[in-house]
């Protein structure tokens, strides 16, 4: 089993940036067929190839060293490809945790795992870096700014510290209740790197990927969730008949970035909508559906966590972030009547 070529069988382009492109797949292992993600960076432009190679033996020896059940395994690694072992679980962005202490238990003893093993993340800001898997633990993923350390200096200690804090930001957020004295003031301090980067390098960042590479770093929604969309959204508000508007962004196999919209509405069907967003000059998202109506919280709103599973075909993950009876048999029809039937995808 050498040649990778038959080792590997893509079903989907996941994303596709200078510095690399994610596919989910399969993958042949000593065991059998499993699934799994595969980064290349065989095709990135030659001026991106440096700092693309950098960031791909990072993540690499990052995966070689991962304690079991903190990372993706490493399945295989190549001068241009690796292929990680595939997730079955969601990015907090889309799970919302809100009030599961016991994940952010399970987040806290990975981390803990990682800094033993004498891994930095350095990226944990990002929630779509933390995965929630189907028994509710957290996992993490996108290594590719990871450190490595020997020795437990001064450096480790600064950025274990920072892979801390991003936790416990992630925390306040959706268990601030749970909250210990020690992590309120965790949070109130930041270290002296992260204060610089913040006043210097990131806004470079910044400059860089949104200004030269038009990178949108938005929760990995891509350009068109945050350009499009909310354009497309208030047209469709315009109609009469439509209540309420969602859409959502997922992995499209032509388009690269797909997007979903589900419309509460009445009395409409999908080529009317279609013919009167031509109206308003916008093309119409590769997913429209039509819903009685939308999922929603107890304060009223959209629950897009569900309706984002539903968009990648990831049914089988929606049914522990059901709250009641009613929202089951609510979400029920949306399921039934998914557009999206091929594809599957988790962050």
């Amino acid at each position: 089993m050498n040649d990778f070529s038959e080792r590997w069988r893509s079903e989907v382009v996941l994303k596709r940036d200078v510095f690399s492109t994610i596919e989910r797949g399969r993958f042949k292992t000593a065991a059998g067929e499993v699934d799994a993600v595969l980064r290349r960076i065989d095709a990135v432009p030659w001026w991106a190839r440096p700092l693309a190679r950098h960031l791909f033996g990072r993540e690499v020896r990052a995966l070689q060293k991962a304690p079991p059940g903190t990372a993706p395994p490493l399945l295989y690694a190549g001068s241009d490809r690796l292929v990680r072992g595939f997730l079955h679980g969601v990015a907090l962005h889309i799970a919302k945790p809100f009030g599961d202490t016991a994940y952010f238990r399970s987040a806290k003893a990975a981390l803990r795992a990682l800094h033993r093993a004498g891994i930095c993340h350095n990226d944990l800001a990002k929630e779509q870096n933390w995965l929630r898997t189907a028994d509710g633990r957290a996992c993490l993923t996108d290594f590719q700014l990871a450190m490595l350390f020997r020795r437990r200096g001064k450096l480790f200690r600064i950025a274990a510290y920072e892979d801390l804090r991003h936790l416990l930001k992630h925390k306040r957020r959706y268990a601030p209740e749970a909250l210990t004295a020690a992590e309120k003031r965790v949070l109130a301090r930041k270290s002296l790197i992260d204060r610089i980067w913040m006043n210097t390098g990131k806004r470079v960042y910044y400059a860089v990927t949104r200004g030269l590479l038009n990178f949108s770093d938005r929760e990995g929604a891509g350009n068109r969730l945050i350009k499009d969309a909310p354009q497309i959204a208030a047209s469709l508000k315009q109609l009469p008949q439509v209540r309420d508007v969602a859409i959502v962004g997922y992995p499209d196999r032509r388009a690269g970035t797909g997007l979903y919209a589900f419309i509460e509405a009445d009395g409409l069907d999908e080529q009317g909508l279609r013919a009167a967003l031509e109206t308003f000059g916008l093309s119409a998202p590769e997913r429209l559906q039509l819903v009685e109506a939308l999922p929603r919280r107890a304060g009223g709103e959209i629950r897009t966590e569900i309706l984002q599973l539903v968009a990648m075909n990831q049914i089988d993950l929606i049914d522990p972030l059901i709250a009641s009876e009613a929202e089951r048999a609510l979400v029920a029809p949306i399921v039934a009547g998914r557009r999206n039937l091929r594809d599957r995808f988790a962050f």
